[in-house]
């Protein structure tokens, strides 16, 4: 009776497969465990009476309170800002997108520092600011400062991207009807990139929501004044260990909210070239 050897075809693409869901597999759990982790560390009732904890609720509240004022200066400053920046030529734009790219590589830490150089009390700026009586260094002022500083790229680049891709026709067409510059942005630019714009407002807050290392460098960490949800993740680690897991758990619920969001919203497409 004949030996019969699988077809070569048929066994290759059966390598390829199990080769391809070993692979999916083990980036999931690696990427996933951690997470799964915070969860199996805590109980409900533990997490419940830990939420209700005065230094969590202070934590929670003066996150949002901050990533949500940090979020409409970026929205107001950084919309007009993306469509003059990306409607324009003019001499050292690369330098210009450099720049509003640079906090994007660059350490929070060293984005912290390079803040409290330019605004603290002997600062380049700061001193002046102080001889008036005016401190922004350690204040939640500075915690704002520093979320727009490390959270405003992920907006701009989104709404560059957005107005360089939108069709121009749009735009012209409604100017030879005598639209001015601002009515067609309101009434024509803003309707067909808001799915886009609102995708890259939506990682902004959550940028800014998590940001640790230039708070911490340029704001410190005071309860009540400039202790956001990461830096009572970073004291809990020192004191209350389910206060940091609690709050750290409230974090990943809500950037995993905010993710899909934002892959709702990137299913989205506006009108191209």
């Amino acid at each position: 009776m004949p030996i019969l050897f699988p077809k070569p075809g048929r066994c290759r693409r059966t390598l390829i497969t199990i080769g391809a869901s070993v692979l999916i597999i083990s980036v999931t759990l690696y990427l996933a465990l951690p997470v799964a982790a915070l969860f199996l560390r805590t109980t409900p009732e533990l997490f419940i009476s830990s939420v209700c904890d005065p230094r969590v609720i202070s934590a929670l509240w003066l996150s949002l309170f901050t990533s949500t004022i940090s979020l409409g200066i970026v929205l107001l400053v950084g919309t007009p800002f993306a469509y003059v920046h990306s409607r324009n030529t003019y001499p050292g734009k690369m330098i210009v997108d450099t720049l509003v790219d640079l906090p994007l590589v660059l350490p929070p830490a060293v984005a912290g520092l390079a803040l409290l150089v330019l605004y603290g009390r002997i600062g380049f700026i700061g001193k002046y600011l102080n001889m008036f009586g005016i401190t922004l260094a350690f204040t939640t002022l500075a915690v704002i400062m520093a979320q727009i500083f490390v959270s405003s790229p992920f907006y701009l680049r989104q709404a560059k991207s957005l107005f360089e891709q939108l069709d121009p026709a749009y735009e012209q067409t409604a100017r030879t009807l005598g639209a001015s510059p601002i009515r067609i942005f309101w009434t024509i630019v803003l309707p067909l990139t808001v799915s886009g714009l609102v995708s890259g407002a939506v990682m902004t807050f959550a940028r800014a929501l998590g940001e640790f290392g230039a708070t911490i460098m340029f704001a410190g960490n005071l309860p009540g004044v400039t202790q956001t949800m990461p830096l009572a993740i970073y004291s809990g680690m020192q004191g209350d260990f389910n206060i940091g897991i609690t709050i750290a758990i409230l974090l990943v619920i809500i950037s995993f909210a905010i993710m899909i969001a934002v892959r709702i919203l990137s299913q989205r497409e506006i009108p191209h070239a």
